[in-house]
């Protein structure tokens, strides 16, 4: 029998993901309820169900530039591996780091994350405060004088909830809530006459979306063979693709090898996302190596999944899914190994590590989403090192800071487009967070008011966290207040307001103490 719930609540956050967890105890924090719902059974969106627990982090990031709730998130983390795993201690003072992984200084296993972010949400789930709801994914909305009264969710059986909410939150890394609530959205590349970006195209091109990705993890076990079956396609992805340990973004191509250094000086393939460095583990019931593969490989460039029918959604991540196997095959028969043989068949797929029967994670790693039509669009000359400029743009309305580099990877229709290019530590302004006629619904996820290729920028672990954290503030402070988020961009008195209260609860607007970078 299909049911049907009804809940209320102040502030309805629609996506599970970073930006989703860290809005959500912004919220419940200043006393508000909360309702969270979230498509899979896991919290966390790219650090746990997307598979990416190899944190995409700017290199201060263990002393500043991020907010003390993000800090909070990564020592708890450590905690759990020094607390319950038989760790060997960190030499010299450094930060626990459990992979090793050289792409971050914190690579963990993403069940960690959950049980983290489960931990961090738990008080308020006990107080009531909060309730989560899994499995269920929006499919409609009721909206009146641009302003959101309901959204209705549904679960594979098609029972549905109703939320009613005096604020709307979007966290999904698709923007789900924007076709639905009639918010106006942009996808894909724009046109260098709208943006004035160097690095735009002539033409608008909306379907020219960053890949997507469905990440794994191996265990490297030294003498056995685990070579699965052949998937579907898997000569026409090797060649088109094409596998290979190989990079090329914007500079010249830069070879791997698996376990020893390539040339010049690239470092292994095998600990660039290493999240299991068994050396740091004392117990000899520990598993051997296990690194997460999220490489340009298993990259899904074909087609994206932005405004397409479930139909034709289902029919693009079984190919991706396929694509992903197939680089696993790749490597297990084919790979070029560093002792001059082919294939690496003791590459144990850990279907564990990911939670799930095929062994890939939970959800597919989403790089780029829709983008509200925003009161204030960042745009790449705002943030990039652009002759002799020192600083990004400052905003004096910054409500959170972030700092990566335009990281694009190939998109559809444009597999030369993969770009890694130097930006200056940057602000997130007001503005960004704000739609220009929906009245109370906010982006908390990827799906602010940047650019195609600032996107590149503003999409990694610790910057989606803090726009989590503003976006769920700011709804708050409007509750608070009895103000609209229009109002508190418009009135200097309401943003300085803002500001302070977003200072107190340990997020930085600026980055004073790097001038230098």
């Amino acid at each position: 029998m299909v049911k049907k719930t009804i809940y209320k609540c102040d502030i309805a956050i629609i996506g599970g993901s970073m930006g989703g967890v860290a809005a959500a105890l912004a919220a419940l924090e200043r006393g508000y309820n909360v309702i969270l719902t979230e498509t899979t059974d896991w919290l966390g969106g790219q650090m746990t169900s997307q598979g990416v627990s190899a944190f995409d982090e700017h290199p201060p990031i263990e002393t500043l530039g991020c907010t003390e709730r993000y800090s909070e998130l990564r020592q708890r983390i450590r905690e759990v591996y020094q607390e319950k795993y038989n760790v060997h201690p960190v030499k010299n003072g450094q930060p626990l780091n459990p992979g090793n992984g050289w792409v971050s200084h914190l690579c963990f296993e993403p069940k960690v994350g959950v049980e983290v972010l489960e931990e961090m949400l738990g008080p308020h789930l006990k107080s009531g405060k909060l309730q989560i709801v899994y499995r269920y994914e929006p499919v409609k909305a009721r909206v009146k004088n641009n302003f959101v009264n309901e959204v209705t969710l549904q679960d594979n059986k098609k029972n549905s909830i109703v939320i009613r909410a005096k604020y709307f939150l979007d966290a999904t890394d698709l923007g789900d809530l924007l076709p639905l609530t009639k918010t106006e959205y942009i996808t894909g590349a724009e046109a260098k006459a709208d943006t004035g970006e160097p690095h735009a195209k002539e033409k608008a091109r909306p379907d020219e979306v960053q890949s997507f990705t469905f990440c794994f993890a191996v265990e490297y076990c030294p003498g056995e063979k685990h070579t699965i079956k052949k998937p579907k396609n898997y000569e026409h992805f090797r060649d088109t693709q094409p596998y290979s340990l190989t990079l090329d973004a914007n500079t010249e191509p830069r070879h791997f090898k698996m376990f020893r250094e390539g040339s010049k000086g690239t470092l292994p393939f095998w600990t660039y996302r290493r999240i299991f460095d068994a050396k740091l583990f004392k117990s000899s019931e520990q598993p051997d190596d296990i690194a997460l593969i999220n490489w340009a490989s298993n990259d899904y460039r074909f087609a994206n999944l932005i405004d397409k029918s479930e139909q034709e959604q289902k029919r693009i991540l079984r190919e991706a899914k396929n694509l992903s196997l197939g680089f696993l095959y790749w490597l297990q028969t084919e790979c070029p190994r560093d002792d001059g043989g082919v294939g690496y068949p003791e590459f144990k797929l850990r279907k564990d590590i990911m939670g799930t029967k095929d062994g890939l994670s939970k959800a597919p790693y989403i790089r780029e989403s829709r983008r509200i039509k925003a009161l204030e669009r960042i745009l790449e000359q705002d943030i990039t090192q652009s002759g002799q400029r020192k600083k990004a743009k400052a905003y004096k309305n910054s409500v959170g800071i972030g700092w990566y580099q335009m990281d694009l990877h190939s998109c559809v229709g444009n597999d030369d487009v993969s770009m890694f290019e130097p930006t200056l530590p940057f602000q997130i302004p007001l503005g960004a967070l704000i739609p220009v006629k929906t009245k109370n619904l906010l982006p908390a996820c990827k799906n602010i008011g940047t650019t195609h290729l600032t996107n590149g920028a503003y999409r990694l672990h610790p910057i989606e966290w803090a726009i989590g954290e503003a976006a769920g503030t700011l709804a708050t402070f409007c509750l608070g207040h009895e103000t609209t988020p229009v109002q508190v961009w418009k009135s200097k008195e309401l943003t300085k307001a803002l500001q302070r209260l977003l200072k107190k609860q340990g997020v930085p607007l600026e980055w004073k103490s790097l001038e230098s970078a």
